[in-house]
C-alpha cells in the first residue's frame, strides 16, 4: 500500500508540474515581463541601497533606478535596427556571393529529390500519385501592418506590467522578503531564511556585475578585432556581441551566423569567415578562461543545470525565458544551499583545520 500511495503521490506531483508550467506559458504576457522586473530588481538592488545610504528615500532610488533600465532598455532596442537593415541590405551580395554554392547544393538535393521519388513509385504508387496532386502553393503570410498594429497593445501592456512591478519590488523588497520569512518558515527560522533572501539577492547582483563586466570586456574586444580587419560598424558589432553574450550557447551562436552573414557581404574569399573565426576565438577565450578565473570555483554551476534551464526558459516565454533563466536558476541554488554563501565559504578552511 505503500508503495502504491508513494507512485500516486509522484504521478500528482508530475501532472502539477505539467500544469503549473501550461498555466505560466498560457500567461506569458504577463509573467514574463513580471519575472523579467523581478531579475531587474534583483540586480538593481546594490543602487537602490546605494541611493538610501546617500540618506534619499526610497522611493526615489526606485524611480531612479526605473528610469535608468527603460533607458538602457531603449538604446539597446535600437542598437539592432540598424544591425538587421545592414544585414537586409547585404543580402543580395551574399546570395551573388554564394550563387554557385547554392546551385551546386540544389543540384544534390534535385538529384536526392529524384532518387526519393522513384523509391517512393516502386513501394507505394498510391501515395506517391496521391502527393503529387497535392498543391504546392502552400506559402508562408508575411506579417501585415495590421498585425503590427494588434501587437502593438501587447507590447506596450508588456512594458507597464515590466515598469510597475520593477518599481514596487525595488520600493518594498525588504518587506517583501520579511513577508516571504513568516510563510515559509517557522518562527525560529524566520530570522534565517530573512538573511538567506538578502544573501541570494547580493550573490545574484554580484554576479550580474561580474557577467556583465565580463561581456563588455568581450564587446570591447570583438569591436577592436573587428575594425582591425577592416569590418564595417565594428563598434556596433561589438555592442551586438555584449548584449547577446547574456543569453547563453544560443545568443553567440546567433552572432557567429550573423557575423558569417556579414563577412561574405564585406569580404571576397577566405577573408569571409575571418570575422566569424574571430568572434568564436574570443568567445571561446572568455568561456573556458576569463569567466571561470573571475566568477571563481564558488559561483560556477554545473553545466547541464545551466542548459536545461536556458532550455526550458526559451520554450516556455522565448528571448525574455532566456535572459531570466540563468539568475532564477542562480537565486534558487543560493535558498537550496546549492551554492555555498560567503560565510559558508570563509568558514570552510577554518572547520577542514
Amino acid at each position: 500500500m505503500d508503495r502504491v500511495e508513494k507512485v500516486s503521490q509522484f504521478f500528482i506531483i508530475i501532472l502539477g508540474l505539467i500544469a503549473l508550467f501550461t498555466a505560466l506559458n498560457a500567461v506569458e504576457n504577463i509573467f514574463a515581463p513580471l519575472a523579467l522586473a523581478l531579475v531587474a530588481g534583483v540586480v538593481l538592488s546594490p543602487v537602490s541601497d546605494f541611493w538610501e545610504r546617500l540618506g534619499f528615500p526610497s522611493v526615489i532610488g526606485a524611480l531612479v533606478s526605473l528610469a535608468a533600465t527603460l533607458v538602457v532598455m531603449a538604446t539597446f532596442i535600437l542598437v539592432f535596427q540598424p544591425v538587421v537593415a545592414q544585414l537586409v541590405a547585404q543580402a543580395p551580395k551574399v546570395w551573388s556571393d554564394m550563387q554557385d554554392t547554392v546551385e551546386f547544393l540544389r543540384g544534390l538535393m534535385k538529384g536526392f529529390s529524384e532518387v526519393t521519388d522513384g523509391m517512393t513509385d516502386a513501394i507505394a504508387p498510391e501515395a506517391s500519385a496521391q502527393n503529387g496532386n497535392q498543391s504546392s502553393d502552400d506559402g508562408m503570410t508575411l506579417p501585415s501592418v495590421t498585425d503590427a498594429l494588434m501587437l502593438a497593445p501587447v507590447i506596450l501592456g508588456q512594458i507597464l506590467v515590466f515598469g510597475g512591478a520593477l518599481f514596487f519590488f525595488l520600493l518594498s523588497r525588504g518587506d517583501i522578503y520579511q513577508w516571504a520569512a513568516r510563510r515559509l518558515s517557522e518562527p525560529t527560522e524566520r530570522a534565517q531564511t530573512a538573511r538567506k533572501l538578502q544573501e541570494a539577492e547580493r550573490r545574484v547582483a554580484r554576479y550580474f556585475l561580474t557577467i556583465t563586466l565580463i561581456n563588455a570586456g568581450l564587446g570591447i574586444a570583438t569591436a577592436l578585432a573587428l575594425q582591425v580587419m577592416g569590418m564595417p560598424a565594428a563598434m556596433l558589432w561589438g555592442l551586438v556581441a555584449f548584449l547577446l553574450n547574456f543569453i547563453l550557447y544560443l545568443g553567440p551562436a546567433v552572432l557567429v551566423f550573423s557575423l558569417l552573414f556579414a563577412g561574405i557581404a564585406a569580404f571576397d574569399g577566405a577573408m569571409a569567415l575571418l570575422p566569424a573565426v574571430t568572434y568564436l576565438a574570443l568567445n571561446a577565450t572568455e568561456a573556458q578562461f576569463v569567466t571561470p578565473g573571475l566568477v571563481g570555483k564558488h559561483m560556477q554551476v554545473n553545466p547541464l543545470l545551466i542548459f536545461l534551464s536556458l532550455v526550458f526558459g526559451l520554450w516556455l516565454w522565448g528571448p525574455i525565458g532566456g535572459i531570466v533563466a540563468i539568475p532564477l536558476l542562480l537565486w534558487v541554488l543560493v535558498l537550496s544551499d546549492g551554492i555555498k554563501s560567503d560565510a559558508a565559504q570563509n568558514n570552510a578552511p577554518e572547520r577542514a583545520a
